[in-house]
């Protein structure tokens, strides 16, 4: 089908659009395709770290890997005489109401046509979706697994994670080498977290591992410790994955899905995030990366101020910490799904928060060497920063809020692409202010492209200006 409307006469309904299971995804994305031409997505690396996959519509191929012999006897029949229930998985499965009635559909099942027989039908969809989209890197991850921390039986956990993880080393990964994973940890069992890390550690297309977050297990127990030695000495991340559960008690007063929704996806890491911080992980691991995955970005400076209040008061109880607990969320990485965007003098505030400003690069020799690929990219992308800039100046210029000729305008543009272009290159060069201002940096590199603007600003606006300085500056 075709997604776009044909013209008619007036007078005449539109013809319906049906968008069901068995919709192509490249119809459904088809406006999706078309922004992405238009907004030049091709001139940009873009890596969706989050993309869920129903692994449950190839669960008769993923029991299949699970090792224990009887247990993998045992799934192999209950999947060949059940229909429509996978073995072992537990949950909320009927309690699942993303689709609103219907409406979206895509994660009641995606029975698409597909043709293709060379490569796994998995591959095939989640083609449609890059290529739609105009995404150059995809981590697949699965979905109805995200209730598994909540399994009663941790061996099952165990049998069925690795299960799930030798299928897509197996099946998925070398079929398409855009298509990445981070591999499933039973976090209920530390040792065979350890195990898990030791074995597939170094498989093609494993790009680091997750936890899914929806359990009760603190992360600062001293039997997780071996686990994250493993993954810092390996070099690849932790990341932590929201879900949903409705069985929590605190989740059984609500009595709307929008509700326990909402909550539930950044309740879980906000518990583990405050074990993670207060308990001084990020000291004893300095070098393990962790990411926070698919709870928004709201949360974050709640939890920073929040804690950072609270430890100013306690100091005693977290004899590891050596800064406020916001520094060290500063350093780690956020997946901006879904992201809020309702207030965004508030995002605008949460990205600040997070340091996560419009500073592209961070080590440009780095990352052509690395991707070759992408000189062409980044100076198409340089040029149209340069544009921007330009504009902005020129707008400002024309506004009277600044006075300079178009010579000054050009070399104003090229200072301010400048900085935020190179700025952490250039800041290892540069004696630092102190030990503990580091991790401010990304807040004067904002202060000094804000200074550029300074010798031009007239009337009013300086004061202005210089109120906005400020408040980059600790």
């Amino acid at each position: 089908m075709n997604v776009s409307i044909p013209p008619v006469r007036a007078g005449e309904p539109l013809p319906v659009q049906t968008i069901d299971v068995f919709t192509d995804t490249r119809d459904i994305l088809a406006h999706a395709r078309k922004d992405a031409d238009k907004r030049g997505f091709a001139d940009w690396l873009i890596c969706d770290i989050d993309a869920h996959h129903f692994e449950t519509v190839s669960w008769s191929e993923i029991v299949e890997y699970i090792e224990d012999p009887v247990v993998r006897d045992n799934a192999v029949r209950f999947q060949k005489d059940r229909i429509g229930i996978p073995y072992g998985l537990n949950g909320d499965l009927g309690l699942r109401y993303q689709s609103v009635g219907g409406r979206i559909p895509h994660q009641d099942g995606q029975r698409e046509k597909i043709d293709a027989t060379d490569v796994h039908r998995d591959v095939v969809l989640t083609r449609r979706a890059m290529d739609s989209l105009g995404i150059d890197y995809m981590v697949v991850f699965p979905t109805p697994m995200l209730s598994l921390g909540m399994h009663p039986q941790v061996d099952a956990e165990v049998a069925l994670g690795n299960a799930y993880n030798r299928w897509l080393i197996e099946q998925i990964l070398p079929q398409d080498t855009r298509q990445k994973a981070l591999l499933y940890l039973p976090f209920n069992d530390p040792d065979a977290c350890v195990e898990t890390v030791e074995r597939f550690g170094d498989a093609p297309g494993v790009v680091g591992f997750s936890v899914t977050s929806t359990r009760h297990k603190p992360v600062w127990h001293n039997s997780y410790m071996r686990l994250y030695s493993a993954l810092q000495e390996l070099g690849k991340p932790l990341g932590f994955h929201a879900g949903f559960t409705w069985s929590d008690p605190s989740f059984a007063q609500l009595n709307r899905f929008i509700g326990m929704h909402a909550l539930s996806f950044a309740h879980f890491n906000m518990i583990h995030m405050t074990n993670w911080v207060l308990n001084g992980l990020p000291e004893r691991f300095p070098k393990l990366k962790v990411i926070w995955i698919e709870s928004g970005l709201a949360w974050i400076p709640f939890i920073m101020q929040r804690l950072d209040s609270e430890y100013m008061m306690r100091t005693s109880e977290c004899p590891l910490l050596k800064r406020k607990p916001s520094e060290y969320m500063q350093e780690m990485y956020y997946t901006s799904q879904p992201l809020e965007r309702s207030n965004m003098k508030l995002t605008q505030a949460t990205f600040e928060a997070i340091n996560a400003y419009r500073f592209i690069y961070r080590d440009v020799d780095y990352l052509l060497n690395e991707y070759s690929d992408l000189e062409t990219r980044a100076q198409a992308l340089t040029a149209r920063n340069l544009l921007a800039a330009r504009s902005l100046c020129a707008g400002l210029c024309r506004s009277g809020v600044i006075e300079a000729g178009d010579e000054e305008i050009e070399m104003l543009a090229l200072q301010i692409v400048f900085a935020t272009t190179c700025w952490f290159t250039f800041k290892r060069l540069t004696p630092r202010r102190s030990a503990a201002s580091t991790h401010a940096e990304p807040a004067l590199a904002a202060y000094y492209t804000l200074t550029f603007l300074s010798p031009y600003v007239v009337g009013e606006a300086r004061d202005y200006l210089n109120y906005l300085r400020s408040k980059y500056l600790r």
